[in-house]
Parts: C-alpha cells; sequence; structure tokens
C-alpha cells in the first residue's frame, strides 16, 4: 500500500522523474559495475547494457509500477511484475542483492535530480523502490520454492545428446541431466538460462526457451546465432554455443521459469511467431500432441523464406497430428505454393480467427505490436493476447501503438 502522503509526493514529480530514469538509470549502472563489477559475470547482460535495452526495460517497469501505484494506491501490482521475477529466478537472483541496487539506483537519482531530490521526494520513491522490491522478493521466493531450487546453488550441468542445424543460423541442443537425475517440472512456453563461460573469462546468461514437449527424459533448446548488424556486436551466448559446443559436452541451466505458459483449458488457440519466436510454440506444439488435444488451433508464423524458418518441418508434422489444427505461414522471399503458404508480411485481415482464442505472440517488439493492433480491429480481447519477449521487455518502456 502506497501512502498518500508519498502517493501525493509520486504524482507530482512522476514527469520529472519518467523523464529521467534513462539518465538515471544509465548512472545507476555505471556506478555499480564500476564498483562491484563482479556483478558482471553471469547475472548481467553485457550486450543489454551497451545497447541501452537493459536501463529502458528497468525504466519502464519502474514507472509502470509507480503509475498502477497511482491509480490504486491499495493494488498489488502483482501481474505486472510477474515477467521479471521469472526473469530473475532464471537468474539465481538473491533478497540481498535488492538492497545494492537500491544503494546504486538512489545514489543516482540524487546524482542526475541534484536539488529536486529532495528529502521528501527520495522517500517517497524510497516508499515505490520498497513496494516493488519487496513484491518480486516474495513472487522469487515462491518460484525458487516451487521449483525446488535454492536461489545460491541455481545451476545444474545438462549432456548435449545431439546437435542439429535446423538452418544456417539456427542450431538446436537435446540436453539431458548430466547426473541423470530427475528433470526439473516445466510447463510448455517456459524457458531455461544457460550459463556460458566467454572467452576472456567471464560467464554470461542467456534464456532460450525449450522448443520440445516438457515430458520425458530430454530437454531441447534452439538457438539462433545473432550475427553482427550495423554496430550491434554479434551475440556472444548464441555465437559461443555455435562454434564450440558438441555432442558429449556440457552446458550449464537454470531450472525451468517463465509466465507466459499454456493453459489447461479446452478454449481455441492462436500460436503467432516471427522468426526465432517460434521455439515456444513449437514446444506447446509438442505438448498438444503429446496430451492428444483436440482444440481447435491456428499456427501463424512470418519468416524471410522457407529456408530460414527454424523448426518448420516439426511444426508440420505435430499439426497433422492434431485433428482441429491448421498452420499459416507467411514468407517475406521465396513463398511456396503449398496450402496456407503466403507471400510477404504477416496479415490477418483476411483470415476468418477465433475471436474467443487464447493468443500467444512471439517475435521482435515491432512484429508483435503489428500483430497485435491487427487482432484487436478483428474482435480478439486485449485480455486474451499474451505475448512472449526474447531479452529484456522494452514493452512497457514505450507507449504501446
Amino acid at each position: 500500500m502506497l501512502s498518500p502522503e508519498s502517493a501525493a509526493v509520486i504524482r507530482a514529480t512522476l514527469p520529472a522523474v519518467g523523464g529521467a530514469l534513462d539518465q538515471i538509470t544509465a548512472r545507476f549502472y555505471g556506478t555499480m559495475f564500476a564498483e562491484q563489477p563482479e556483478l558482471l559475470d553471469g547475472l548481467f547482460n553485457r550486450a543489454n547494457q551497451a545497447s541501452g535495452e537493459q536501463r529502458q526495460a528497468l525504466a519502464g517497469s519502474i514507472a509502470g509500477f509507480a503509475q498502477a501505484l497511482l491509480a490504486d494506491p491499495d493494488a498489488r501490482p502483482d501481474a505486472l511484475l510477474a515477467r521479471i521475477a521469472h526473469k530473475h529466478a532464471a537468474l539465481g537472483v538473491t533478497e540481498d542483492q535488492y538492497t545494492i541496487v537500491h544503494k546504486y539506483l538512489f545514489r543516482a537519482i540524487g546524482d542526475v535530480l541534484g536539488d529536486a531530490a529532495t528529502p521528501e521526494v527520495a522517500a517517497a520513491w524510497d516508499e515505490v523502490y520498497w513496494l516493488m522490491a519487496g513484491a518480486l522478493i516474495a513472487q522469487e521466493a515462491r518460484l525458487y520454492q516451487e521449483a525446488q531450487v535454492d536461489p545460491r546453488r541455481p545451476w545444474r550441468q545438462w549432456t548435449v545428446v545431439e546437435r542439429r542445424e535446423e538452418t544456417p543460423d539456427v542450431t538446436s541442443f537435446l540436453l539431458r541431466p548430466a547426473d541423470d537425475g530427475p528433470l526439473p517440472q516445466a510447463r510448455a512456453g517456459q524457458y531455461v538460462s544457460v550459463r556460458a563461460l566467454m572467452p576472456d573469462g567471464i560467464h554470461q546468461t542467456r534464456q532460450y526457451s525449450l522448443s520440445n514437449a516438457p515430458g520425458g527424459r530430454l530437454r531441447r533448446i534452439t538457438v539462433k546465432r545473432v550475427a553482427s548488424v550495423a554496430d550491434a556486436p554479434e551475440g556472444e551466448v548464441s555465437n559461443q554455443l555455435h562454434r564450440t559446443v558438441g555432442v558429449g559436452d556440457e552446458l550449464t541451466l537454470s531450472a525451468p521459469f517463465g509466465d507466459v505458459v499454456l493453459d489447461d483449458a479446452d478454449t481455441p488457440l492462436l500460436l503467432v511467431s516471427a522468426g526465432i519466436g517460434c521455439t515456444p510454440m513449437v514446444g506447446m506444439l509438442e505438448h498438444l500432441a503429446a496430451t492428444g488435444s483436440t482444440r481447435l488451433l491456428r499456427v501463424l508464423h512470418a519468416d524471410r523464406s522457407p529456408a530460414d524458418h527454424a523448426l518448420r518441418a516439426d511444426t508440420r508434422r505435430l499439426i497433422a497430428q492434431l485433428p482441429e489444427a491448421r498452420a499459416e505461414f507467411w514468407y517475406e522471399e521465396d513463398a511456396t505454393e503449398e496450402p496456407g503458404s503466403h507471400p510477404g508480411l504477416m496479415d490477418l485481415d483476411s483470415l476468418d480467427l477465433p475471436l474467443d482464442a487464447d493468443v500467444y505472440l512471439c517475435g521482435s517488439l515491432p512484429f508483435m505490436r503489428a500483430v497485435r493492433t491487427q487482432l484487436l480491429r478483428a474482435g480478439v480481447p486485449a485480455r486474451s493476447i499474451r505475448y512472449e519477449v526474447f531479452g529484456p521487455d522494452l514493452w512497457l518502456a514505450h507507449a504501446e501503438g
């Protein structure tokens, strides 16, 4: 609960603080990593720091949480923070790290706002921070307990039993626990963190969706090699996996986490993806096939070309096993003449979509925004649309289009 006194201060200062959040978070990360560089070893993504995406995501989440509290000071906007809590649990974030973040974040607020950061303003935003941190700590504790994970020891070794080249830039790794122990519980749509040692001796961690059904004795991740584009460097972990990991090697993985999971309802389903966003959708498809689902299902995917469409054969195979499933594919180049194949960008206006469907989106943010707009225009309720973002969730960092 946000106190009335703090709510008044937050309402008055949110425009100024919100406008300075990017500067504040840049100062925060810069100072924290300068004084505690060990935090960059496995916990924070160096690429997202360099691109600014991490600070944009942090700024968006703080502003979004403050706005939610202002809308209802008695609210507990836990749903707003569920995605962050799952990401944190997949990294082994611990309660004491919130104290470290608080120290550097509020030093940055004071540095950037100067005299405007009065004790009254600092106290109000301190209350917002600890309400947000407390909600995250509680959610993460519950996630750790449910997953039977000790956050101080969140990692486990897995052995690669098969490596499959899906496309020139996408490779699947089939994994089993190196200790031959039981698999951790998972739900279709979730991801795991992969912790890799870089050539400079620093560990980096990335999340990859489980691209097969969560049952059985093996887990699969499907990794797209991120190439260098313009000023953006190549993906550190994805290229390391592609270049160095083969059958018999071991990978360090977290337990599965993620809040965008397939439910057990009997409502129609729309699985909508682009590019490597197909990976959680194929995991959901395999789960539906394994459980003999008879749900009405539409699988919609967009890609550059059929040759670039990862797990395309798996998708076709699984759809053939589901009596009420149908696929539509869009290709910018080399579209085939097979049924359900279309040239160009995804266009839903000509499709007869079930408006009562549960919708799952995964792809680039511009793609998901465009598809969401089409779905809303078609009459699909906003509450029925869920999305998964690879990397920092920037949806809250910008006004929705």
